[in-house]
């Protein structure tokens, strides 16, 4: 099975008043330690999903060696930078599943990212959902047969839409961590202090 990453990152953090993608965290910037995280992973692909100021966040990483795609539509929502990262990789890499990571999630380690791929091959469900606040959400490891209903997605639809259609295919994992996600100062206040 060939697993590709798409790590979303096309946001302007407006909520935040800065670049969230840019933030220091255990002495790397947000964006580093996430594209660190998956290339440690068994995932075969990733491409970086830009939008917002993407000569700005490119210039922190090897933008040489590291496929990135830019949304144009990324004010859209969260949809249309998932669609563009799927189509990259569709076209490129024909992956038979894809794993969604969010930028803003600094917990998320290619250990999760493994167990990701374990689960979906241990379980043979379609999807694999982390499970945190009384949720399921991302990251979240979608087998090839749901891409095109990821490709049907608007706005600022979710993959969590298409993980609650399907529950019945989705297998959890517990991730409490997965929780913290950095939006506003506050958010960012109690990462500080953790």
């Amino acid at each position: 099975m060939k697993t590709a990453i798409i790590l979303l990152a096309a946001g302007s953090s407006s909520r935040l008043g800065r670049p969230k993608q840019l933030i220091e965290f255990q002495g790397k910037k947000l964006i580093q330690k996430a594209i660190g995280e998956a290339q440690k992973s068994k995932a075969d692909s990733l491409v970086v999903v830009l939008g917002w100021n993407p000569e700005l966040i490119k210039s922190t990483f090897d933008s040489k060696q590291i496929p990135f795609v830019i949304n144009e539509n990324w004010e859209e929502g969260m949809a249309s930078s998932m669609q563009t990262g799927l189509r990259f990789l569709m076209e490129k890499e024909h992956p038979d599943q894809v794993i969604l990571m969010l930028v803003d999630q600094p917990y998320v380690e290619s250990k999760l990212l493994d167990r990701l791929i374990l689960e979906k091959e241990r379980t043979g469900k379609g999807i694999v959902a982390c499970s945190y606040s009384d949720t399921l959400g991302v990251p979240v490891i979608f087998d090839q047969k749901y891409f095109e209903e990821l490709l049907k997605l608007k706005g600022s639809d979710g993959a969590k839409k298409v993980i609650l259609r399907n529950k019945a295919n989705v297998f959890a994992i517990d991730f409490p961590l997965g929780a913290v996600d950095l939006d506003t100062a506050e958010d960012l206040k109690r990462l500080e202090n953790w």
